[in-house]
């Protein structure tokens, strides 16, 4: 059996899923388009082949590799977009919450299967259909969780609106003794500059109290603030607006002291070594075309 475990973001990493870029089909159309950056790279020619994608994986299991961590890999689907697993579920304490994700996606649930069959299964759950709730979103801060939402009115016109409120509800009643705090996030379906799809695009906690954080990604200034007076000015990184387009809040930490970031992150890398932090750098930038990095392309189970 597998005794899920994950209080935070960055507790000694133990098993993990990571997507996969093997078989991921062709370059999709560009009405198939799930978020602006996407769609930027299909109309360019720029978006990546899974040669490379596949290879910026296999950097990061070498990673994970090196820190002993077990590494469970989804089932392979033929010519199937399956390298966010962050996307398809999540862990809190012990409970695995299957995601509501958007319906021609649920396959890749299918394809972890094998690896849900492993837990208890009163620790699985998954939401009824009103609740939209997408790992990226959420993210268990030891008596927190922090999950990004949209609360515009036009909630239905975003497909980058990916967690409602009634998913933010729904993980205030499933952990009734944690603080859950949701944060407003801003939303394009054509600038991907501008379009936080989940929060791991504009914040991340690291290390035991320290985080990476987009101001312009929040919708209100007051959500902003509450990060900031919980983590501390003087221990955010703030980046910009083209750091952001880029993913660097969506690195991935092994441990409070390890943290995993794209190889173009200089200006971040510099922040983390002078905090005394362990830096490691793996490629990723072909995989950060599609709107998601290091953090989206993983679902932990375990770590203590």
């Amino acid at each position: 059996m597998l005794n899920l475990n994950i209080k935070n973001e960055t507790s000694r990493l133990r098993a993990v899923i990571l997507g996969t870029a093997v078989s991921n089909g062709p370059t999709p159309e560009i009405y198939e388009a799930y978020d602006p950056k996407s769609l930027e790279h299909i109309k360019a020619g720029t978006y990546p082949v899974e040669k490379d994608m596949v290879e910026e994986m296999e950097a990061f299991n070498k990673v994970f590799e090196k820190y002993d961590v077990k590494v469970y890999r989804p089932e392979i689907i033929e010519n199937y977009n399956q390298i966010f697993s962050r996307d398809i579920g999540f862990v809190i304490e012990d409970v695995f919450i299957k995601a509501n994700i958007l319906p021609d996606r649920e396959r890749e649930l299918e394809a972890i299967q094998y690896i849900i069959d492993q837990i208890d299964p009163g620790k699985v759950v998954r939401p009824p259909d009103e609740v939209h709730i997408e790992g990226g979103d959420v993210m268990p801060w030891n008596d927190h969780i922090f999950i990004g939402t949209y609360k515009g009115s036009d909630y239905k016109d975003y497909i980058t609106a990916r967690t409602n409120m009634q998913g933010v509800n729904y993980i205030k009643e499933l952990f009734p003794n944690k603080i859950v705090k949701e944060f407003d996030l801003v939303k394009s379906k054509i600038e991907p500059r501008d379009n936080a799809l989940h929060l791991d695009c504009c914040f991340q906690p690291i290390g035991t109290d320290k985080g990476i954080i987009y101001k312009s990604g929040f919708r209100e200034e007051a959500d902003y603030m509450y990060l900031v007076n919980l983590f501390g000015m003087e221990n955010l990184f703030h980046i910009d607006r083209e750091e952001m387009y880029n993913m660097t809040s969506n690195v991935f930490s092994i441990a409070p002291d390890v943290v995993v970031i794209e190889k173009n992150f200089t200006r971040l890398k510099k922040w983390l070594l002078e905090r005394d932090f362990t830096v490691e750098e793996v490629p990723y930038a072909e995989i950060a075309k599609q709107e998601g990095l290091l953090r989206c392309s993983t679902l932990p189970l375990i770590r203590h």
